[in-house]
């Protein structure tokens, strides 16, 4: 058995360190998890340390290292293939894997303009154009993957595509972004998860302040 460790950041703002941290508490995959905090005004000095590109989540086992979200998941799945990280069919599997790219590498006008921050009472953020078309985007992805399960996750049990969306779950929550009654209902579904809440809860007892992931204040009329 391997004895994984993965390095992760602040829970209440780390939306990158969620992904695989749900994703493989979720499998009843084992792992140990070290907290590196980065609510210095320099970053944390342990980061580059630990993980020489200065960013987690990082995975080790053993002597190897593996950053980045995605490929951590992917390694854990090779790792574990029973555990369910990814959906059995060969034609889901592919979805599911392309659905979790594009949120890799996209949505870049959401993730800017909604910095994920649990602690954060829900309200109603004005957004740009640009949001609103990621937002359009996701719900298509949600729509059409929903449609096909049945639900009441991605593709029906939770896996891999769930936990990458997660931290878009959470933003949508938090800044009140309009959405369908169909990815309401998935987002529901997705906060419910024990994963989920576990991760969530632990951010929200976080003491720790990123004042660059924190929204100015808004002015009251």
């Amino acid at each position: 058995m391997s004895d994984l460790v993965l390095h992760v950041g602040n829970k209440n703002y780390s939306s990158w360190s969620m992904r695989p941290w749900v994703a493989l508490t979720a499998a009843g995959i084992p792992f140990r998890e070290v907290l590196l905090r980065f609510d210095f005004p320099a970053g944390n000095p342990e980061i580059r340390a630990v993980s020489p590109s200065g960013k987690v989540p990082l995975l080790r086992d053993g002597e190897l290292d593996v950053w980045e979200s995605l490929a951590i998941i992917e390694y854990a799945a090779d790792l574990f293939p029973d555990a369910g990280l990814w959906p059995e069919g060969r034609r889901e599997r592919a979805v599911a894997r392309a659905i979790s790219s594009e949120m890799a590498t996209g949505f870049a006008a959401l993730r800017g303009a909604c910095p994920m921050n649990l602690r954060l009472e829900p309200m109603t953020l004005a957004v740009q154009p640009a949001v609103l078309a990621n937002v359009a985007r996701i719900e298509t992805l949600w729509a059409d993957c929903l449609a096909s399960s049945g639900g009441p996750y991605l593709f029906g049990a939770f896996c891999a595509a769930d936990a990458m969306y997660a931290p878009v779950v959470s933003r949508f929550h938090t800044y009140g972004l309009p959405v369908s009654d169909t990815s309401r209902a998935y987002m529901q579904a997705v906060m419910a998860h024990p994963a989920v809440v576990e991760w969530v809860d632990a951010g929200r007892a976080e003491p720790w302040i990123v004042a660059e992931d924190e929204l100015p204040a808004i002015p009251k009329p």
